[in-house]
């Protein structure tokens, strides 16, 4: 079987999480890419909070008192360590509007065929901010990214809004 792969990507953004056994609020930065992920958690002002580091061998986190931490997945490691759980191997799809190739899932699209919704996984995905569609003929035509994300899953809710996406990097 073909494994699909999420595109690479960085994004910078704000998160806010309710529901787990902490809460959070803050920024967030996170380069993807085939080989691994690298995830900054900021506090309101900046500073880091949290180091996710997927890698193929498994998962690091460093907090900001440099205390590390590792795990097979991200999901039992945040939820160790930050006390809610980051679904990151179906938010690398989630992100840009997909739905991971490797469960089963179900989409609700717009009249305009833009990702309104994706149920995988137990997690429920909600997609707002979408901008304006504008027609113009282009050779490189992707869907336009939405800037807001909510997921929910069994009282745990993350809000995430993305301020700036760079698709496709390396």
């Amino acid at each position: 079987m073909a494994d699909a792969r999420a595109a690479d990507f960085g994004l910078v953004g704000r998160v806010s999480v309710k529901g787990g056994k902490e809460s959070f609020s803050g920024g967030v930065q996170w380069r993807h890419t085939e080989r691994g992920d690298e995830i900054l958690l900021l506090s309101p002002l900046g500073q880091t909070l949290a180091q996710i580091q997927r890698r193929p061998e498994g998962v690091y986190l460093t907090t900001a008192e440099q205390e590390s931490y590792y795990a097979a997945d991200v999901e039992s490691l945040t939820d160790q360590v930050l006390g809610w759980r980051l679904p990151l191997m179906g938010l690398q799809y989630w992100v840009q509007s997909m739905n991971s190739p490797a469960t089963v899932s179900a989409i609700d699209l717009d009249m305009d065929g833009r990702v309104m919704a994706i149920r995988q996984d137990g997690w429920e995905i909600g997609y707002f901010g979408y901008p304006p569609i504008v027609p113009v003929q282009t050779t490189q035509a992707r869907t336009a990214s939405p800037r807001l994300l909510m997921l929910k899953r069994d009282g745990l809710q993350i809000k995430l809004v993305i301020d700036d996406w760079d698709a496709g990097t390396h």
